[in-house]
């Protein structure tokens, strides 16, 4: 039986990465819409004529324009936010792939979920924003909430090794970044250029910048809490430069569970669309005879204090992790853009959040209220 999926973020890449899936299945995949923010009409366009999906949905009008009269035959354009929302909930999409990078991802998220959609979710964001209204429409609705972050998968995975019961605790995996031995006190001369180096994984700017300050490993603990219902206090993470082994899973009796692959996406993708099931594909393959030795390092919390942050901002109440994600996503921004430096991104998140008192989330609403309270003390604190 053939799968419909709708792929949000089509053109970013882990968008690009799930197509690859698709056209390693084109017996059990079929893409039936596709949407992007519209950076890259082209791309969207050859996307569009290639898997012939049955809408395309783009959030820039300029974008819209360009791919009028590019789109074929018997594909539908649609824009704007209510675009993503047909996306999303489109009827003939078994399960919908979240690749929208920040808190934009999140109304989408939402409506696919309250409509009963399986959702493999790569926008961390949107659990970050809105964990527990996500997880209880899930259930609620039928559908399935599947990670496609790799270590989210590969904890995913690991855990089908034991029932809940028996888990002391979940270990992330973080790179380090490409600053993991660079002396702190040069931070202050840290380029863009300089952070979109990622030693180990090709991602997009605003990811790979998060990568840079681990804040991404943060927003993963967060990610985790939620997807798994774990404690934050049992959710550690531990340095291991390879991005080799995703995460580690371990059990009460001191046994330990990873999961080991490539670090290509199309690994954690094909798992999160092939679910409940395996299959067979043509990837190439982690050749352990090949790797030598795996390296672990400690995390150290003073260098990189992100994952404390967004640890605090779990614990503190439902507000806060979505205003430490809004303050992060302005910041990072501002650095791409050169008008705050590379240290400016966490001292600014600390600031925000210093100045937030949480709260609980009754609604949608309530969650992007506060993304965009955190947005807007963000952009105060770094014109001061």
């Amino acid at each position: 039986m053939t799968l419909g999926i709708a792929l949000l973020g089509s053109t970013g890449s882990i968008g690009k990465s799930a197509l690859e899936v698709v056209r390693h299945h084109p017996e059990r995949l079929r893409v039936v819409a596709l949407a992007a923010y519209g950076r890259d009409p082209a791309a969207l366009a050859a996307q569009a004529r290639e898997f012939r999906p049955e809408i395309v949905a783009v959030v820039s009008p300029q974008a819209a324009a360009a791919l009028r009269g590019e789109l074929p035959a018997g594909t539908k354009l649609v824009e704007g936010a209510s675009g993503l929302i047909e996306v999303a909930t489109h009827p003939g999409a078994g399960r919908i792939v979240a690749a929208m990078v920040g808190a934009a991802g999140l109304a989408p998220a939402h409506a696919a979920l309250a409509a009963g959609k399986d959702l493999a979710l790569a926008n961390k964001e949107a659990l970050v924003v809105a964990g527990r209204l996500l997880t209880e429409l899930a259930k609620k609705h039928g559908g399935h909430l599947l990670p496609v972050d790799s270590e989210h998968v590969a904890l995913h995975q690991a855990l089908r090794g034991g029932a809940a019961s028996e888990v002391r605790r979940l270990v992330l995996t973080a790179s380090g970044g490409p600053f993991l031995d660079r002396p702190r006190d040069t931070w202050n001369t840290v380029s863009p250029q300089d952070a979109l180096r990622h030693p180990t994984w090709a991602m997009g700017a605003k990811i790979t910048v998060d990568s840079a300050t681990l804040m991404n490993k943060g927003l993963e603990l967060i990610e985790a809490a939620h997807l798994f219902a774990v404690a934050p206090e049992r959710i550690g993470v531990v340095i291991h430069p390879q991005s080799i082994v995703h995460s580690f899973v371990e059990f009460h009796d001191g046994s330990v569970l990873a999961q080991l692959a490539r670090n290509d996406m199309v690994f954690p993708i094909q798992y999160a669309l092939a679910w409940p099931e395996r299959w067979e594909n043509r990837f190439e393959r982690l050749r352990l005879e090949e790797m030598g030795s795996l390296v672990f390092r400690p995390l150290d919390a003073e260098r990189f204090p992100a994952v404390e942050l967004a640890r605090r901002a779990l614990e503190a109440g439902e507000s806060a992790p979505a205003v430490l994600n809004a303050a992060n996503e302005v910041a990072v921004a501002a650095f791409l853009a050169g008008r705050a430096s590379f240290p400016a991104i966490i001292e600014t998140v600390e600031r925000v959040l210093a100045a937030h008192r949480p709260a609980a989330l009754a609604s949608l609403d309530d969650a992007l209220a506060w993304d965009a309270w955190g947005r807007e003390r963000a952009g105060e604190v770094l014109e001061g």
